[in-house]
C-alpha cells in the first residue's frame, strides 16, 4: 500500500522554461525541509496538535460508540435508515471525502460493511428550497442526525439545526429529538456562548468533542472525518495508520529527499515565486478521490491565501474533465501548475466485446477492460501537458483504502503548513472569512 510521488514535470529538463532550474529547486527544496526540522520539533514539544493525531486511539472507540447508540433503536426511537450529517466547509469536506471513499455519491460502490447501516445523506451548503425539501423527504422516525460545528456558533449549521428541531415539533414528533440528533463541537467554555449546545442542550441530545486546538479545515483526521468512516462501515484505525505513516517519517526519517511533503511545498512555492505559476489544478482519475479534489480546495485557499499572496486551487476529475478543462490547461495561459493523482486500472472494470468494439469502430479497445482506457488517459494526460511545457506532478497510489486516503490526507495538510512557512504566512487562521460573516450579521440587522 504505497503512494509514489513524481515532480520530475515541475523543472526545466522536463518541461523547459516554465519549470525550476536546478538551483531554483535545491534552494526551494533546503527551504522546505528547514521546515520540516521546525515541525519535527514542534511534534516533539507537542506545540501542534494535528501532527500527534495519528496517534490517538482512545476518541475512536468514543466515537464508535456513540454513532452506534445514535443509530440503533431504543424505548424513544426506532432503528435508523438514514443518517443525514449537517456542517460546512471544513465541518464536513473532509468527512465527505472519507465517506466518499466508503462507497457515499458512487452507486454500486460500497464497502464490505461489518454490518447493515443506514443510509448517508450530508447537507453542506445551505439553500433554503434543498434544505426544505431535503428535510422533508425523510420519515423522522428513522432518521438521525449528525451536526457539526467547531465553534457552534456556524450560522449555516445553526439555521440547519433550527429546521430539524422544528421539523420534529411540526411533525408531533419533539419527543424523539434528544434520542435522533448527536451533536459534535468544543467543549463548553465558561462564560462563553455556544449556539449548538444550547440549542441541543434543551433536549438533552448527546454530543462528541472537537479538538480545541485542530481547526475545521485540517480536522479531516480527527473525530469529526472520522465519524463519517464509522457511518460508512470503513476502518478508522487505518485511516490514522496511514497518516502515522507520514508522520513518522517526519520526525524519524533520515532524509526528506523523497518525503511527499517537501517535495510538493519546494515545488509549489517555487513555481508560483519563480515561474508565477498561480492556479494549482487537483486532478485525481479516481472516482473515490472527487470530493478529496475539493477538500484540497478549501485546504489550499483558506490557508494560504493572505496578506496579498496565494493561489488559486481547482478542483478537476478525469477523465471526465479532459473533456471541459484539459484544453485550457494545455493551450490556455502557462500559470498552472496540474497534479495528477492516479491507480493502476489496466485489467480492471468491465470486459469489452471485441465484436461491439468494432462495431464502435474501437478496434483497438477489442479484449480489453474499461480500466485499459482510463489508466491510459492519465497516463496520457501527464504526457501531453508536459510536451505542452505546462508544470505537472504525478502521484500514483497503489490502492485507494483507508490506509492510503489517510496518507494522502496527513501528506496534503503538512504540504500546506510547509508552503505557509515559505510564503511567511500562518496557515491556521483566516481573517478574511470571519470579516466575510461578521458583514452578513450586520446585513441582518439593518
Amino acid at each position: 500500500m504505497t503512494i509514489t510521488y513524481d515532480i520530475s514535470g515541475c523543472l526545466a529538463n522536463v518541461v523547459g522554461d516554465n519549470g525550476l532550474t536546478p538551483t531554483e529547486y535545491d534552494k526551494w527544496f533546503e527551504r522546505a525541509r528547514n521546515g520540516a526540522k521546525q515541525l519535527k520539533i514542534a511534534y516533539e514539544a507537542e506545540l501542534l496538535p494535528l501532527l500527534r493525531i495519528a496517534e490517538r486511539r482512545d476518541d475512536i472507540e468514543i466515537l464508535t460508540e456513540k454513532f452506534y447508540s445514535l443509530i440503533e433503536g431504543n424505548d424513544s426511537v426506532g432503528e435508523a435508515d438514514t443518517v443525514v450529517f449537517l456542517g460546512t466547509g471544513g465541518s464536513s469536506l473532509g468527512g465527505q471525502t472519507i465517506a466518499q471513499m466508503g462507497g457515499w455519491f458512487i452507486p454500486g460502490d460500497d464497502v464490505n460493511q461489518p454490518r447493515k447501516l443506514p443510509r448517508t445523506r450530508i447537507f453542506d451548503n445551505l439553500d433554503p428550497r434543498s434544505l426544505e425539501r431535503g428535510i422533508g423527504l425523510l420519515d423522522l422516525k428513522k432518521a438521525r442526525f449528525v451536526i457539526i460545528s467547531k465553534s457552534g456558533n456556524t450560522a449555516e449549521t445553526l439555521l440547519q439545526t433550527i429546521t430539524v428541531i422544528n421539523a420534529f415539533k411540526e411533525a408531533g414528533l419533539e419527543s424523539y429529538i434528544g434520542k435522533s440528533i448527536l451533536g459534535l463541537s468544543e467543549p463548553p467554555v465558561p462564560g462563553g456562548k455556544n449556539g449548538l449546545r444550547d440549542l441541543l442542550g434543551i433536549y438533552d441530545c448527546e454530543f462528541l468533542d472537537h479538538e480545541t486546538d485542530i481547526g475545521g479545515r485540517f480536522s479531516c483526521l480527527t473525530n469529526v472525518g472520522l465519524i463519517f468512516a464509522v457511518a460508512r462501515g470503513m476502518d478508522p484505525f487505518q485511516l490514522r495508520e496511514g497518516a502515522s505513516k507520514i508522520i513518522n517519517h517526519l520526525v524519524y526519517g533520515e532524509t526528506y529527499e523523497e518525503f511527499m511533503p517537501v517535495l510538493g511545498s519546494a515545488v509549489c512555492v517555487g513555481l508560483y515565486q519563480e515561474r508565477n505559476i498561480n492556479n494549482f489544478v487537483m486532478m485525481p482519475y479516481i472516482n473515490q478521490l472527487a470530493r478529496f479534489a475539493n477538500w484540497y480546495v478549501q485546504l489550499w485557499a483558506e490557508s494560504l491565501g493572505k496578506d496579498g499572496v496565494g493561489m488559486t486551487p481547482i478542483a478537476a476529475l478525469g477523465p471526465v474533465d479532459q473533456h471541459s478543462q484539459l484544453q485550457l490547461y494545455m493551450d490556455g495561459p502557462i500559470d498552472k501548475l496540474v497534479t495528477i493523482v492516479a491507480t493502476e486500472t489496466t485489467g480492471k472494470g468491465p470486459f469489452i466485446d471485441k465484436d461491439l468494439a468494432g462495431v464502435a469502430g474501437m478496434d483497438f479497445f477489442s479484449d480489453r477492460h474499461v480500466g485499459d482506457l482510463v489508466s491510459a488517459q492519465a497516463r496520457a494526460t501527464r504526457s501531453a501537458l508536459e510536451e505542452a511545457n505546462r508544470p505537472t506532478r504525478f502521484i500514483r497510489v497503489s490502492e485507494v483504502n483507508e490506509f492510503t486516503l489517510g496518507q494522502l490526507l496527513m501528506s496534503f495538510m503538512v504540504e500546506t503548513i510547509l508552503a505557509a512557512g515559505l510564503l511567511n504566512i500562518n496557515a491556521f487562521d483566516q481573517p478574511a472569512v470571519e470579516v466575510g460573516k461578521r458583514m452578513a450579521r450586520d446585513f441582518l440587522r439593518n
